[in-house]
């Protein structure tokens, strides 16, 4: 667990996430949280969808900090880059990120991005989806591995590293929730965490 700072609400806000995309994310709302490593089996189910999986690990992540936050607030969120049906995940590796990247190219990509809100003290619990359509421009394999040496987003579902030089590898992109493609739809979560009781615009005060 890492306290970012005082909890300064009647319940404290906890981010089920070590990623620090969503924790950078979560700080643009100014209100205290702390943040704390979901222990979730990221495994695909047998046939299960790139959107189901990422509404499935989303929830299990809020709900595995809330067993230890029983008090809290609890955000999860999970990302999975969805190719024609076919979940996509981060690389982890150089070699795979240019298979997923020459996949890719001059393709339309789902970026499956979902929210999960749970408070068990409270029974409240609710969840959200983020799609984001990206068009992927034609690239070059000398593009590919000028971008990877560059950027290394082997901890990027799909390898497309938006918020830094990924966006020149972008056609377009269409979505309603303008931060989603980083990893967290923060106008689905302030929605779901204030219907959870955390109020944004009094500094987090009820």
């Amino acid at each position: 667990m890492t306290l970012v700072s005082p909890p300064a609400t009647n319940r404290p806000l906890v981010l089920g996430s070590t990623s620090r995309y969503r924790r950078e994310l979560l700080q643009r709302l100014h209100i205290p949280f702390e943040v704390a490593a979901p222990e979730v089996d990221e495994t695909p189910q047998p046939g299960e969808a790139p959107q189901a999986l990422a509404e499935r690990l989303a929830l299990a992540k809020a709900r595995a900090v809330a067993a230890a936050f029983p008090g809290a607030v609890v955000i999860g969120s999970d990302q999975v880059a969805d190719l024609d049906g076919e979940p996509l995940g981060k690389p982890g590796s150089h070699e795979k990120a240019v298979a997923q990247l020459r996949r890719m190219r001059g393709r339309t990509v789902v970026f499956q991005t979902a929210v999960a809100v749970v408070c068990l003290e409270t029974g409240y619990e609710a969840q959200s989806l983020a799609p984001v359509k990206v068009k992927f421009r034609d690239l070059s394999d000398d593009e590919i591995e000028h971008y990877l040496r560059i950027e290394q987003p082997y901890d990027c579902a799909g390898s497309a590293k938006s918020e830094g030089l990924g966006i020149a590898l972008l056609e377009s992109i269409d979505n309603d929730d303008p931060t989603a493609l980083v990893g967290l739809p923060l106008i689905r979560t302030c929605r779901l965490i204030q219907a959870a009781g955390i109020q944004l615009l009094s500094g987090g005060r009820p």
